[in-house]
């Protein structure tokens, strides 16, 4: 019984009522994420937009780069004009956590063809590789295809809501818009700060690199792609230094 099972779930076909099930319990399980992906992909297709990035080029960014971080940075640098090395690596820096993110979840994914797995490596985010880690069985293609499809069509669909606002809008109110995204920014690290120290020393010391470069004398010539790249590294680096994780006690 537990053979045909596995083999069952081993095909994963569409027309497969495993698969179907698996489906359902991973797109349940990332409606919370969905949700919460809408307002943060918002703001995303906001600033994009208003610095002159038109909507559906914003829309194309956020279907084929599912990374928060990654694309606001990366939009600074294109707004901002820096040039495409600076682009890729920070890229890199940014996201080089989901290739260690999907090295761990491998451990707990059934055997898959290599197009599955790049699939399912293409929509592991944090909160996505958090609630499939939390699994206990083995994870199939079909619960990984669920929960990245909810929270890939909120990403997508805040970020066209975003871009089709702010395009809307008369030049008075998409100026004011940059306070709203300022305030966005905050409402997002400041829980962090709040009950983590660790993420309040990190927070400090990239904003103090931050204002360094852009006002001191010398270092402000230095372009927004390198300073961007500078603090990522200097404080996730100092970050992991003062508060490594210490093992779980077996």
């Amino acid at each position: 019984m537990d053979t045909n099972s596995i083999c069952k779930r081993d095909r994963n076909t569409p027309l497969d009522r495993t698969f179907i099930i698996d489906v359902k319990d991973g797109f349940k399980k990332g409606m919370p994420i969905m949700l919460g992906y809408i307002p943060v992909s918002f703001t995303f297709g906001l600033m994009a937009v208003q610095g002159g990035i038109p909507v559906w080029i914003a829309l194309v960014i956020s279907m084929t780069n599912l990374t928060s971080a990654g694309q606001f940075a990366g939009v600074n640098l294109i707004i901002g004009g820096g040039s495409l090395f600076e682009l890729c690596v920070s890229m890199f820096v940014i996201n080089i956590r989901y290739m260690l993110m999907s090295l761990s979840l491998s451990q707990k994914i059934m055997p898959l063809s290599l197009i599955k797995r790049a699939a399912i490596a293409f929509g592991i985010t944090d909160e996505i590789f958090a609630v499939a880690s939390l699994e206990k069985r083995q994870i199939t293609f079909g619960y990984m295809m669920g929960l990245i499809g909810g929270p890939y069509c909120g990403w997508a669909l805040g970020t066209l809501l975003g871009g089709l606002t702010t395009s809307i809008l008369p030049p008075v109110l998409q100026d004011s818009m940059g306070i709203a995204l300022y305030a966005m920014f905050i409402a997002l690290i400041i829980p962090a700060a709040k009950y983590s120290k660790a993420a309040l020393i990190v927070i400090l010391v990239a904003v103090g690199i931050s204002s360094l470069f852009t006002y001191t004398p010398v270092l402000k010539e230095i372009s927004i792609g390198w300073v961007v790249i500078l603090a990522a590294v200097v404080a996730s680096a100092l970050g992991a230094l003062l508060f490594p994780r210490e093992d779980e006690e077996t």
